[in-house]
């Protein structure tokens, strides 16, 4: 992969740091998509464990289904 020039010259780890962080993000991305864990452009296998992800969840239902905020709060 060509990463360009160094912002900081000589300081080839940074570079280098952002290609590796690119190749595992796809590789994860690739992952999850063959596992059947994202439906279009969404996650959906998330275990909402806290406040933030129970809204999260909730509003992934919502545009998925085109539920209202009370409709996706239903267990």
């Amino acid at each position: 992969m060509l990463v360009g020039p160094e912002v900081v010259s000589g300081s080839t780890r940074l570079k280098s740091g952002t290609a590796q962080k690119l190749v595992l993000n796809m590789i994860s991305t690739i992952s999850m998509v063959r596992m059947g864990k994202t439906y279009g452009n969404l996650m959906i296998d998330v275990r909402a464990t806290n406040h933030k992800l129970r809204e999260r969840a909730r509003r992934i239902v919502q545009q998925i289904t085109s539920a209202t905020p009370d409709e996706a709060r239903q267990p």
